[in-house]
């Protein structure tokens, strides 16, 4: 392993953190296709799905601590969604991150186009009034949350993506959550996630380790910077960078699947 390899898994974790910090997701949405191309792009190493998907779930793990603990204070942790939408989806990442091993890479991507297909239609339908409800007076359907986040857990398991980038469309556009609850209540919830995806991954031999070591350093540092900068920015704005974002990424996916 050369410096450069060391260097290019750092920035992709760098990258993907931060943006993971600032939007409330896991940042696999980004980090996934990166790990997957960018490598062989330069010749430094070439992973394969399995292998993608086992590393984004340990970075995820470590992301989301860092999230969380920048968002610990100011009210926007929502507990009743946490507990009713984590307890969920660790159900069914575990279920998704153990069963992934029985299929094959094509389907492991097809999986993930279809998860960011889905997400990015619900990014683009209006939002309007969600930030206008006080944090502390914020209600939601406690089964509809957690059906949804089972149904999530066990998709985004399979990719070892911890489910971030669709819970925020669900959380924005079906539950009404406001947005800064929604980014940081979903990273809490991806924390939850991320641990039935990873142990589901570890049991059956999927992870790198020494990639997912360097981004793991990376995430312990980008994600507190992200979730500075996501405090500073217009929710709407907030909003728009992550439709956009899911929207490239699920065309890229599709692309390559088709």
């Amino acid at each position: 392993m050369d410096f450069a390899f060391i260097i290019t898994i750092f920035l992709i974790g760098f990258i993907g953190s931060y943006i993971s910090g600032m939007l409330g997701i896991g940042g696999s949405i980004i980090k996934y296709p990166m790990l997957l191309y960018i490598p062989p792009l330069f010749g430094i190493a070439a992973f394969s799905a399995h292998e993608v998907s086992g590393i984004s779930a340990v970075q995820v793990f470590f992301a989301t601590i860092g999230g969380v603990w920048a968002y610990r204070k100011g009210g926007y942790l929502n507990k009743a969604l946490i507990i009713y939408m984590g307890s969920a989806i660790l159900i069914g990442s575990f279920v998704g991150g153990y069963g992934s091993k029985l299929m094959s890479e094509g389907g492991i991507n097809l999986i993930y186009g279809i998860l960011a297909l889905i997400a990015a239609v619900m990014m683009f339908i209006p939002k309007k009034g969600i930030d206008d409800v006080p944090l502390d007076q914020v209600t939601f359907n406690k089964w509809l949350a957690a059906t949804f986040a089972l149904i999530v857990g066990i998709g985004a398991g399979i990719v070892g993506a911890a489910g971030a980038f669709l819970l925020v469309p669900v959380m924005l556009v079906v539950l009404k959550i406001p947005t800064r609850m929604t980014i940081a209540s979903s990273l809490a919830i991806t924390f939850i996630s991320s641990i039935g995806a990873t142990v589901g991954k570890i049991t059956t031999g999927q992870i790198d380790y020494f990639p997912a070591l360097i981004m793991i350093v990376a995430s312990l540092l980008a994600s507190p910077l992200g979730v500075m900068a996501g405090k500073k920015i217009n929710t709407k704005i907030l909003q728009v960078i992550l439709a956009v974002l899911i929207a490239a990424t699920a065309v890229k996916i599709w692309i390559d699947i088709l």
